[in-house]
């Protein structure tokens, strides 16, 4: 490992820039039982804009997203400490409700998880834990979030197929349209292409391009021509610390610590 200066810090001020904010942290440390993953992470998000995190793998990245919508409450030996902001509500205190703040702040996982059910029950199952819907209001939910998820006209006459039957592409698409029938603010997805073959891959891509007008999205990737492509903003952690975050474009130009630009050269290690 180079003697890099980890004490150097390149953090994009968004708010001071005077940008619209969907989510920030202040001062956020994730610990499990005395190991402390994120080490006090001030960090802000750009609404309708798309953010990767890349780092090494254990460098708190994907713990960090975890942390945005509470998911390692689900960790026994997890300590989330700091503030979660979102629309002037601390999402991590104690009298937030957790379950009313992730149809908001939505999540899709690294490997595609349908449920055992078909791909329209995917759906409105989902759905329909948050206040029942009629069956024309649920159809209009389906067709909608799977046109936005570039899935609808490949399963249009197969609605009641098991989700379970789909390829991993397609499985991953419905994960996607499942969070977005939820009509979310900001969705977090985990390495949500590291599972798929090049093609399933770009479709992903493009579902999120295509979308980010209407939502926010924090992405984790180590694909790093996946961050180049797609994201507006890339943070780059190591060891648990945000080191650097900046536009895209200048993280993989032109960055200002050694160690970002080692880290996505390769050279890094």
């Amino acid at each position: 490992m180079a003697d890099y200066d980890w004490s150097q810090r390149n953090i994009l001020d968004l708010a001071g820039m005077g940008k619209e904010i969907a989510l920030h942290t202040e001062d956020l440390h994730v610990y499990y039982a005395q190991n402390e993953s994120i080490k006090g992470v001030d960090m802000a998000f750009e609404k309708n804009k798309i953010t990767a995190l890349i780092g090494p793998s254990g460098s708190g990245k994907s713990t960090y997203l975890r942390s945005l919508n509470r998911m390692n409450d689900t960790i026994q030996i997890a300590n989330v400490t700091g503030k979660i902001m979102y629309k002037d509500v601390d999402v991590n205190s104690d009298q937030a409700d957790v379950y009313e703040m992730r149809k908001y702040i939505g999540m899709v996982f690294q490997r595609p998880n349908p449920f055992s059910k078909s791909i329209y029950d995917n759906i409105a199952f989902a759905v329909n834990r948050h206040g029942k819907k009629t069956k024309a209001e649920m159809d209009e939910i389906v067709e909608t979030s799977l046109r936005q998820a570039s899935l609808w006209e490949q399963v249009k006459d197969e609605l009641n197929k098991s989700a379970l039957a789909l390829s991993g592409g397609q499985a991953q698409r419905l994960c996607i349209a499942r969070a977005l029938a939820m009509k979310p603010d900001i969705l977090l997805l985990d390495e949500p292409a590291s599972a798929l073959d090049p093609i399933s891959t770009s479709t992903v891509e493009e579902t999120l391009l295509n979308l980010k007008d209407q939502y926010t999205f924090i992405i984790v990737t180590h694909n790093m021509q996946q961050a180049a492509r797609i994201s507006d903003y890339t943070a780059f952690f190591y060891s648990g610390d945000l080191i650097e975050y900046d536009e895209t474009k200048k993280i993989f130009t032109r960055p200002k610590l050694q160690a970002t630009e080692d880290y996505i050269s390769g050279h890094f290690g």
